[in-house]
C-alpha cells in the first residue's frame, strides 16, 4: 500500500538537527508525526504519516473497556556515517502478529510494519538526539476503536507507530547493578492466558507488584511461575544467568514469558561472544542455591529498552538477601551488552539483515 504523507508545513516542522542540552531521559518526548492506519470491513486502509496529535475515538471504543491493546518496541540507532538504522524490525513485526492472534486482533503486513516505521523516521529523522547513548525509540501499538460493548472482538482497530527521542534507560548507564524483589505473591502470568503476548494489560497489572519491589528497596520483580516452582521473568525483562564456567542461561520461553527480541538475538551471537548461551527451565530453589555457593557469577534482565540490566542482588518478601558474585557488573554482561549495542549501532558487523538502513525519500 502507498503511504500518504499529511505533514506539518515547513513552518512548524523541525528543520535542524535536535541537540538536546541536557538529559533527555526515556521515553517522554515525542516527534513532529505519527504514523497511522485502519482496519475497517476486514482489511488495513489508509495508511498514512500525520501531524502528531490527540486521536479520536468514542467513549464506547472496544479498547477502553476490554484492553483490546497490544505494542511492541524498538529502537533506531545514528551511525558514524550520520544514517538512521534500525534493529531487526522483522522480529517486532512477527511478534505483534503474535501478540495480535492472542488478543484476537487482525494481522498486518510485516514489511507493511517495516515500511511505516522507516517512513516516520525518514520524516522525523532531525528529530534524533544528538547525545551519547541515544536512540529513537520506537513505539508500534494496535487498539480496537469499534463503539461497542458486548465482550467480543473489536471489527474495527487503529495501527499507529510515535517516535520518542530518547537517552539511556538507566541514569547510570549499565555500569550499576540492580535489586530484584523475588515474589510469591505477585505472577505476571499463568499458562493459558496472555503471558507470551505484548498486551498492554500485562504491564497496567504489573504495576502494583512494582511498586511494591520499591518498597523493599528492589527496582523490580524477579517473577516466578503460578507454583512458585520456576523463574520466569525479571519486571519486564527476560531473565538470565552466567555459571562460573561462563554458560549463560536463559529461562524456555513458554506461553507465560514474552520472547524478548534481546534474548533472541544474544543466543545467535553466542560464536561471536566466545561464549556458550542456551535456555533451561530453571527452578528457583537450584539457583538460589547457585548463587550463595558462588555457581553462579551474574544474573540479569535481557530487553529493548535497557539492552542488558545487570543484577546484583535479590531480595525475598521475609527480607533476606542474596548477593549475585561481588554484587557489580561481570565481564560476561558487560560483553553482551557491548556485542550487542556495537551491532545496533554500526560498530560491529552482525548477522545478515538485523541492521538496516533508513532510507531518504520524503
Amino acid at each position: 500500500m502507498k503511504i500518504d504523507y499529511q505533514l506539518k508545513n515547513a513552518e512548524n516542522r523541525r528543520t535542524e538537527q535536535f541537540e538536546p542540552k541536557e538529559d533527555i531521559g526515556f521515553g517522554k518526548l515525542r516527534t513532529d508525526h505519527m504514523f497511522l492506519m485502519d482496519y475497517k470491513d476486514g482489511q488495513w486502509v489508509e495508511p498514512r504519516v500525520v501531524p502528531y496529535g490527540p486521536l479520536t475515538m468514542p467513549p464506547g471504543a472496544m479498547a477502553l473497556h476490554y484492553g483490546q491493546s497490544i505494542f511492541e518496541g524498538a529502537k533506531a540507532y545514528k551511525h558514524t556515517d550520520g544514517e538512521i538504522h534500525t534493529f531487526r524490525l522483522d522480529m517486532n513485526a512477527s511478534r505483534m502478529n503474535h501478540s495480535g492472534s492472542v488478543v484476537c486482533m487482525p494481522s498486518i503486513d510485516e514489511q507493511m510494519q517495516i515500511d511505516a516505521i522507516h517512513a516516520l523516521i525518514d520524516v522525523d529523522r532531525l528529530w534524533f538526539p544528538e547525545q551519547d547513548g541515544a536512540c529513537l525509540y520506537v513505539r508500534p501499538f494496535v487498539f480496537a476503536t469499534e463503539d461497542h460493548i458486548s465482550v467480543r472482538s473489536s471489527k474495527n482497530y487503529t495501527f499507529c507507530v510515535l517516535l520518542s527521542p530518547s537517552g539511556a534507560y538507566y541514569k547510570d548507564g549499565n555500569n550499576k547493578a540492580i535489586r530484584l524483589l523475588v515474589s510469591e505473591q505477585y505472577h505476571r502470568a499463568v499458562s493459558g492466558g496472555t503471558g507470551s503476548a505484548k498486551a498492554s494489560g500485562n504491564y497496567s497489572a504489573s504495576l502494583k507488584a512494582s511498586e511494591t519491589a520499591q518498597t523493599y528497596g528492589a527496582s523490580q520483580v524477579l517473577y516466578l511461575d503460578s507454583t512458585n516452582q520456576y523463574i520466569e521473568e525479571a519486571g519486564a525483562m527476560n531473565h538470565y544467568h552466567v555459571r562460573k564456567d561462563g554458560t549463560v542461561i536463559i529461562p524456555e520461553f513458554t506461553d507465560t514469558i514474552l520472547k524478548s527480541i534481546t534474548s533472541q538475538s544474544i543466543l545467535s551471537l553466542s560464536n561471536q561472544l566466545g561464549f556458550e548461551v542456551k535456555q533451561e527451565t530453571i527452578k528457583i530453589k537450584d539457583f538460589i542455591e547457585d548463587v550463595k555457593s558462588g555457581e553462579i557469577i551474574e544474573a540479569g534482565g535481557f530487553g529493548t529498552a535497557a539492552v542488558v540490566s545487570p543484577v546484583g542482588s535479590y531480595i525475598f518478601e521475609n527480607n533476606d538477601v542474596i548477593t549475585v558474585g561481588d554484587g557489580n557488573v561481570g565481564k560476561y554482561t558487560l560483553a553482551m551488552y557491548t556485542l550487542l549495542t556495537d551491532i545496533q549501532m554500526g560498530r560491529q558487523q552482525g548477522p545478515d539483515g538485523w541492521v538496516n538502513l533508513v532510507e531518504r525519500k520524503a
